[in-house]
């Protein structure tokens, strides 16, 4: 069994010595997925850890290795590319979504984007090595990973959709309706930079909407 030690991070906690819940998070998500044996729920459960970051912290810094997969259990995370002094954002995830570097993960490779937490946010982690163990050793966890890859596909697809639409107030609604919820969460700066507009025309939008009641702001 993989006995990869996380103690030495002081933002990092093991699952079963802190934990509030009766089983890791990440059971309920593969449930949700797949049935799962219950020694693959015991393996998930003994390696699963709690992670804390900061407000404005990065969890990965572009260039760098993710070495793990995080579910987020509070708090609200983006990522971002630089392209000279501009920051421009890739994604915002809040809680109960799934966050790491999808080259790390998948292709063993340097993360491409930066991921910072926008408030103080508390993760479920489990380890790379760790999935690929679930993977070698239960065979069903390859249909749950099979189906949290589809979501992460549909997710892309989702990003990619907004960017194609091309009218400012349309990318805005669009925001509203499938991210109602971290409206008032993420600083407009960040929304604007995911719609990819500018600050000056989000706001124009935003006092519109405000002034016909077209959406909920």
């Amino acid at each position: 069994m993989n006995t990869t030690s996380y103690i030495s991070h002081p933002g990092v906690e093991q699952w079963l010595s802190h934990n509030t819940l009766s089983e890791s998070p990440f059971i309920a998500l593969a449930r949700n997925m797949y049935p799962i044996s219950a020694e693959a729920r015991d393996y998930i459960n003994q390696r699963t850890f709690l992670y804390r970051i900061r407000k404005n912290e990065l969890l990965v810094a572009t260039g760098n290795m993710c070495p793990n997969i995080y579910l987020i259990r509070k708090g609200v995370l983006r990522s971002f590319v630089k392209e000279g002094i501009k920051e421009i954002t890739t994604w915002i995830a809040g809680e109960h979504e799934l966050v790491t570097s999808i080259t790390s993960l998948g292709l063993q490779q340097p993360a491409r984007e930066n991921i910072q937490a926008i408030e103080d946010c508390e993760l479920f982690g489990l380890s790379n090595d760790d999935l690929e163990y679930l993977y070698d050793h239960f065979p069903e966890m390859n249909l749950v990973g099979r189906k949290l890859l589809e979501k992460y596909y549909r997710d892309a697809e989702e990003r990619a959709f907004i960017a194609r639409l091309t009218e400012a107030t349309a990318k805005y609604k669009h925001f509203v309706v499938t991210k109602n919820e971290l409206l008032t969460r993420v600083p407009l700066k960040y929304i604007a930079s995911y719609l990819g507009v500018t600050l000056e025309t989000l706001s124009r939008i935003r006092s519109k909407l405000s002034r016909t009641s077209s959406v909920e702001i």
